[in-house]
């Protein structure tokens, strides 16, 4: 901004629109686009509470100049700090303005469930903001850009732009898919109706924070920072407020005035906290994993609290912090997502998003033996029986979440008899044809393909006969998938039937231990040609 270091709101600011700006580019799904309400709710409330401080920062100024005796260059410096006010308070209006209009071109409000009517309408914010002859976005952009310039001159300070294009933005500028976007059609092509409110409330928000940068360089000139103390007061100064459950809460503890040669203690839970200093203010650093809550089931939050202490001299003060931890979501892929086979060894890919690198995993279930994979997020299931499999997620001994899958069995394996490599007709054969065959098990196609460790069989034992106008000529048995009958040949009549018994099946599974396995058919008549 104008060239100091930034304030944990404006970093929060800063972070929400990387935020907005990467979810519009990646076209994210409805379920993901329905938080764009949060942030819009957020951001609202940052864009009140910074209109409030910044109508104090003018007061502060005023009643300054008016200590100092109303001298000229106080006077001066409080004329531009309400002509700042002013052109804010103007462009905030109109940006308001631009929200309704498009929260009443999508269908408005719903006044029963408090929700927009037309959130996930794509259609309407870029016509609004695009469109080539009456779109807003162009007269918006020029009057962010003019605003802008209005602080550069008021303050002598200079102001990063409000409107960046795609290639002045790290995230982007090296992307070629959006590369070349301006700053419109990187905000507004394809926005959803909530993502284009939530894009407008942070560039309301961004317009605030410019305004209190100025105002504070504005103060500077009639010494309105010169605070004086009365009191102190405790604060919690969260790095965010909403938190994925598994993650870090972090945030400093800290006393909003100081004293020379003071040194207070911060403590959390009773326990003393580490002392941080940060441009010179003394501060007690809190850390924490979050924990699962009682989760909203509209917007999938847990309000939860805890209480921190600041001793200074002889005095404590107590302070109780509100915030909320967002439930996370958990994403399971696998071949076989519908159903766990019993007794297999069913790869899952679990991942939490919202974790990153903090996603730290475990996984664990009454119903199932579970083995981690070779990379996070993997873990193989083995269903004991029948019933439904409950599968416990973990990051860091904090539950995430408890998937559940239902279980079936393994489907039968289809016998093939071939000789030579081709199947052998089912209407017959002639005798050449059954001098060798050999007796195979092949694996349902889908569980082959869902869970494919699992699904190898041999047959292992087969009964062979040759019947002859209902009577057995010759019966023998085979402990092998390859059926050896050269011997038989001279025994084979046209219109005999060779029965084939196939007795014993086994499936090796993924961990090498052999099941047995009943055959889809087990017995096949083949008449001699």
């Amino acid at each position: 901004m104008a060239g100091h270091k930034e304030t944990p709101r404006q970093k929060m600011i800063g972070m929400m629109y990387l935020v907005l700006t990467a979810l519009l580019a990646l076209n994210v799904s409805s379920a993901v686009l329905d938080k764009f309400t949060i942030f819009n709710e957020t951001l609202e409330g940052v864009v009140s509470e910074t209109t409030n401080a910044n109508s104090r920062q003018i007061t502060a100024i005023q009643a300054a100049v008016q200590d100092k005796g109303n001298r000229g260059d106080d006077m001066k410096a409080l004329k531009e700090a309400q002509q700042v006010r002013t052109a804010t308070d103007e462009l905030i209006k109109e940006m308001d303005a631009l929200k309704e209009q498009i929260i009443q071109e999508t269908g408005g409000e719903d006044t029963e469930t408090g929700t927009f009517k037309g959130a996930q309408d794509v259609d309407k914010v870029a016509t609004i903001m695009l469109a080539p002859e009456n779109g807003k976005g162009k007269e918006l952009e020029k009057k962010l850009d003019s605003y802008v310039k209005q602080l550069e001159e008021l303050t002598g300070e200079k102001f990063a732009s409000l409107t960046p294009d795609a290639k002045d933005m790290p995230m982007f500028a090296n992307n070629p898919d959006h590369k070349s976007k301006d700053f419109l059609t990187l905000t507004f092509e394809d926005a959803p109706m909530v993502a284009g409110l939530a894009s407008i409330s942070q560039l309301q928000a961004q317009v605030l924070e410019y305004e209190s940068d100025a105002l504070g360089k504005i103060a500077e000139k009639v010494g309105a920072k010169d605070v004086t103390f009365d009191k102190i007061v405790p604060l919690v100064r969260p790095t965010s407020n909403v938190v994925a459950a598994g993650a870090k809460f972090e945030a400093e503890l800290f006393i909003t005035a100081a004293a020379t040669g003071s040194n207070p203690v911060f403590k959390y839970n009773g326990k003393d906290l580490e002392k941080i200093n940060e441009s010179g203010v003394t501060a007690g650093k809190i850390e924490f994993t979050a924990t699962p809550g009682n989760y909203d089931s509209k917007t999938l939050l847990a309000e939860k609290t805890f209480e921190a202490e600041i001793e200074l001299s002889d005095s404590t003060y107590k302070i109780q912090h509100k915030y909320f931890v967002v439930k996370p979501v958990v994403q399971v892929r696998s071949a076989a997502l519908q159903a766990l086979y019993q007794n297999c060894g069913n790869e899952l890919d679990i991942q939490v998003p919202a974790l990153g690198t903090a996603y730290n995993p475990s996984f664990s279930s009454r119903e199932a033996t579970v083995r981690k994979g070779s990379r996070t997020g993997l873990v193989t299931v083995i269903p004991n029986g029948r019933s439904k499999v409950k599968l416990n997620v973990s990051n860091n001994g904090s539950l995430l979440s408890t998937e559940e899958f239902d279980v079936k069995k393994v489907p039968p394996p289809n016998i093939q008899i071939t000789s030579r490599g081709r199947q052998i007709p089912a209407d017959g054969a002639d005798a050449a044809q059954l001098s060798t065959i050999t007796v195979s098990a092949e694996a349902d196609e889908n569980f082959a393909r869902e869970v494919p460790k699992d699904a190898r069989y041999r047959v292992t034992k087969v009964t062979v006969k040759l019947g002859r106008s209902g009577r057995a000529v010759r019966t023998q048995e085979f402990t092998s998938s390859n059926v050896d009958l050269r011997q038989w040949r001279s025994q084979f009549r046209p219109g005999d039937v060779l029965s084939i018994n196939v007795e014993r099946v086994l499936r090796r599974t993924f961990t090498g231990e052999n099941e047995r396995a009943k055959p889809l058919q087990e017995i096949y008549n083949i008449p001699i040609k």
